[in-house]
């Protein structure tokens, strides 16, 4: 060979996926795993996170309440009987509360009923065929009442049942289902199951 000759080049070799030479195996936990520590401490933060979202956004309680007085009235020549509910509703919430509509419901052994609560408009018509109610209403609880944050609402509430007084007298369950506007409906339950 001659001093200026440069040597050949070996061949190169001819690719060969099965018989590649690997030093390291990239399925390893050390390669395919993120370390541990920082991973965990993600997953710390984005819980929390999570936990504070969740807490802020949480449902809340508009307004409570409750029945506090029910009467009941069927004179001999009614087949329904009405009932005058006296209800309390406070506005718990941070923005006025509208009344949409006001609903009783009950439960007796002859199944669950319910009846919107009657016009104010139309109570001096009902003391007329109910009497004895009149001197336990107070000021009508309607729709379209607005109650502002903090205040509390007390009022009358106006229904009738087709059943015996002596049913509505032995029922499971009285409730008054209060549907504000863009809220969730709010339910007002008796205090006690006794009957004035």
């Amino acid at each position: 060979m001659a001093e200026n000759e440069v040597p050949p080049k070996a061949p190169q070799p001819q690719y060969d996926a099965g018989h590649v030479p690997i030093m390291e195996e990239f399925d390893s936990p050390k390669r395919s795993l993120p370390p541990a520590v920082p991973v965990v401490i993600a997953l710390v933060i984005v819980g929390i996170v999570v936990a504070v979202i969740a807490f802020l956004e949480r449902s809340k309680p508009v307004a409570q309440g409750g029945i506090d007085a029910v009467y009941a009235s069927q004179p001999a020549d009614m087949t329904n009987t009405m009932v005058a509910l006296q209800v309390t509703l406070r506005n718990v919430g941070d923005k006025a509360l509208y009344i949409k509509s006001i609903t009783a419901n009950l439960k007796t052994d002859l199944g669950n009923q319910s009846d919107d609560a009657a016009s104010s408009s139309d109570y001096d018509r009902y003391f007329g065929a109910y009497p004895d109610l009149r001197e336990h209403a107070a000021q009508p609880l309607t729709v379209e009442t607005k109650i502002m944050p903090g205040a509390e609402q007390k009022g009358t509430v106006l229904v009738a049942f087709p059943i015996t007084e002596l049913q509505f007298n032995d029922r499971k369950d009285l409730n008054v289902t209060i549907v504000p506007y863009d809220q969730s409906p709010i339910v007002l339950r008796e205090k006690s199951t006794a009957t004035k």
